[in-house]
């Protein structure tokens, strides 16, 4: 086992996590609006949804490695320019950050874990997200390839629902930082597009 390659794959999650996206702003306007266990139930939701999105990389990607080598590294090289493609959209956006609470209706716990669950599973942005990003990052030789993406989702789900339960637990302070720092959403704008591309460049070499 290469622990380089996983602990790379953590820190990436780390980054794309923090970094603004509709998940995580959904899981703090949540939390702002109704309350942390709110929030809370909005990534579980959203967490719990990866494991379809894993199982479909799983057993999907798998067969292609085993049936053509070269297919795998087209989805490598498709991969990474996709990266480059988000990277590219995040840099034509304005970076601001948009905490309009007024949007939002209240709904139950349960509910808020069911709709959680569904924008994740429904999404088709996250398939692609997971076969742009995960392919790069397998690290063994000797573990089979679908335990590899099991363990590379497993990460995934653990590194976003530690940050993701931090922005829902902090998201007063978070709020009043934005609000104070209007540069904030700058900064997490840039470091998602040095994150995008820092990716591509590693799956590709």
């Amino acid at each position: 086992m290469n622990y380089d390659i996983l602990i790379s794959f953590a820190l990436a999650t780390s980054a794309l996590a923090i970094s603004p996206g509709p998940d995580n702003i959904y899981v703090l306007v949540q939390s702002i609006t109704n309350g942390k266990s709110y929030g809370m139930a909005t990534v579980c939701g959203l967490i719990t949804g990866c494991i379809i999105h894993t199982t479909l990389l799983a057993f999907g990607v798998s067969a292609l490695i085993k049936a053509n080598d070269n297919i795998f590294l087209g989805i490598k090289i498709l991969g990474a320019l996709y990266l480059i493609y988000l990277a590219y959209k995040v840099f034509k956006s304005n970076g601001q950050l948009n905490l309009d609470v007024d949007i939002i209706p209240q709904k139950t716990l349960k509910g808020l874990f069911i709709q959680g669950f569904f924008m994740n599973v429904l999404n088709p942005k996250v398939t692609i997200f997971f076969l742009a990003f995960f392919p790069g990052f397998l690290f063994s030789d000797a573990i089979s390839s679908v335990l590899q993406f099991y363990i590379l989702g497993g990460i995934f789900m653990l590194v976003s629902f530690i940050i993701f339960s931090a922005i829902a637990l902090l998201a007063g302070q978070i709020k009043t930082y934005a609000v104070h720092h209007q540069n904030a959403g700058l900064v997490l704008k840039w470091l998602q597009i040095i994150v995008f591309i820092g990716i591509a460049i590693f799956i590709l070499l």
